[in-house]
C-alpha cells in the first residue's frame, strides 16, 4: 500500500526518520492548508490520524490551520472528533448552492456548516482542549480590499498580486495576519514574523466568526467583521498570506506533520501560479510532508482530486457522486499511512523533501 502516499521530509525530518520511524509522540505541530474541497483526498487520512495515530495522545499537539484546514482542525479538537469530522464532511458534500450564488449566498450557507460542524458544545470542548491546541490564521484587509464592492476587491487583490510579484513581504501594506490561538497557550509558531502578524486568543465569542473569517475567500465570500475581541476590521481568507505555509513552524525538537493534498508547497494564495515561489529551506528541516501518490490521484475519478471548479462543472447530483467517491478512496490513504508507520516501513518510504 506504500504506492498509494508519499512521505517527504526536510532535512532534520528525513534523518529521524530514518532512525526512528514516525512514533506519534515525535510530532509536536501539525498543518493544514486552504484549498477548499481538495481535502476530500485527505479525508480518510484524518480519520486514521484522529481514530488511530494521535488517539492516545497525552502531549499538547499544536494545530495550525487555514481555511478548509481550519475547518478540519476544528473536528480534530472536538471530544468526538471523528463525529464532528463526519459532521463537517457530510455538510460540506451536501450543501447545494444555486447556479451563480453571491457572497451573501455562499457565506450564510458555510456559516451554516460552520455551526453544524461545531455543534452544541463544541466551542466550549476546543477551548478546553489542552492536547488538540486549535489554533487559525485569517488576515484582516487593508484599503481596497476591505470592500465587499467586487470591482474595488478586485483592484485592490490585483495591487497586492502585483506587489507579491517582487516580495511577499509586500503583502503586509494589504493585509495583516492574525492568528488566533488557543487560550492560555503559546504554540511554537507563536512567534512568527516574516509578514506584520498580531495575535488574538480565542474565546467562546470569537470563535465561530474566526474559522468563518479563515474560510472567507475573496470576492467569493463577505468579509467578516465585529469579531469579539479582535481588533476592528474587515477579516478574509487566510490563506492570501498562508496559503500552503512558509515560517518557522517549530523550534524545539519535534516533527512538523503536513498532511497535504499535494507534494509541492505554494506560500500564498497569489504564489499559485509562481513557480519559483517555494518555502525556505530553513523552514522546512523538521517538516513531514504526507500526500496522496500521483498514482493514486491518476485512479480518481476524473483522474483529479476535487477543486473548486466542481462546482460550475458538475451538477449538484454529479458532483455529491464524484466527491463520495474521492471520499471512500481516500480511506486507503488512511490505511496506507498507519501500515507504514506500525510496520516501521515509513524509513524506507520517506524520501528528502
Amino acid at each position: 500500500m506504500s504506492d498509494l502516499i508519499e512521505v517527504r521530509a526536510g532535512s532534520e525530518a528525513l534523518a529521524k526518520i530514518r532512525d526512528e520511524g514516525l512514533p506519534q509522540s515525535s510530532v509536536e505541530v501539525m498543518l493544514g492548508a486552504s484549498g477548499g474541497p481538495k481535502w476530500f483526498v485527505l479525508s480518510g487520512l484524518d480519520k486514521s490520524l484522529i481514530g488511530e495515530y494521535f488517539k492516545d495522545r497525552q502531549q499538547p499537539l499544536n494545530l495550525l490551520g487555514t481555511s478548509a484546514g481550519a475547518w478540519r482542525f476544528s473536528c480534530y479538537a472536538q471530544k468526538n472528533a471523528l463525529e464532528a469530522h463526519h459532521r463537517f464532511e457530510q455538510g460540506y458534500l451536501l450543501t447545494e448552492y444555486s447556479a451563480e450564488p453571491d457572497a451573501e449566498e455562499v457565506s450564510r450557507k458555510c456559516r451554516l456548516l460552520v455551526r453544524d460542524m461545531l455543534g452544541d458544545s463544541g466551542i466550549n470542548e476546543i477551548l478546553e482542549n489542552d492536547v488538540m491546541q486549535f489554533n487559525l490564521i485569517a488576515v484582516k484587509s487593508r484599503g481596497l480590499i476591505k470592500s465587499d464592492q467586487s470591482w474595488k476587491q478586485m483592484a485592490g487583490l490585483g495591487l497586492a498580486a502585483t506587489g507579491n510579484l517582487i516580495s511577499r513581504k509586500t503583502l503586509g501594506a494589504f493585509f495583516t495576519r492574525m492568528l488566533f490561538h488557543h487560550p492560555g497557550a503559546q504554540a511554537p509558531f507563536f512567534g512568527m514574523d516574516n509578514l506584520p502578524t498580531e495575535r488574538v486568543s480565542f474565546t467562546e465569542n470569537n470563535l465561530l466568526d474566526a474559522i468563518m473569517a479563515s474560510g472567507s475567500i475573496p470576492m467569493v465570500m463577505e468579509g467578516v467583521s465585529g469579531i469579539s475581541d479582535a481588533p476592528a476590521g474587515v477579516y478574509r481568507d487566510g490563506g492570501v498570506t498562508d496559503y500552503h505555509f512558509d515560517m518557522e513552524f517549530n523550534q524545539g525538537e519535534g516533527l512538523t506533520l503536513y498532511p497535504h493534498f499535494y507534494s509541492r508547497m505554494v506560500p500564498g494564495w497569489f504564489d499559485k501560479s509562481l513557480k519559483w515561489r517555494k518555502p525556505a529551506g530553513k523552514n522546512c528541516e523538521k517538516l513531514v510532508l504526507l500526500s496522496p501518490s500521483e498514482g493514486f490521484v491518476s485512479k480518481l475519478p476524473y483522474g483529479k482530486i476535487p477543486d473548486r471548479t466542481d462546482f460550475k462543472t458538475f451538477s449538484f447530483d454529479d458532483r455529491v457522486k464524484y466527491w463520495k467517491q474521492v471520499i471512500e478512496e481516500s480511506d486507503r490513504l488512511g490505511e496506507a499511512f498507519l501500515e507504514a508507520v506500525t510496520t516501521g516501513r515509513i524509513r524506507q518510504l520517506v524520501k528528502p523533501l
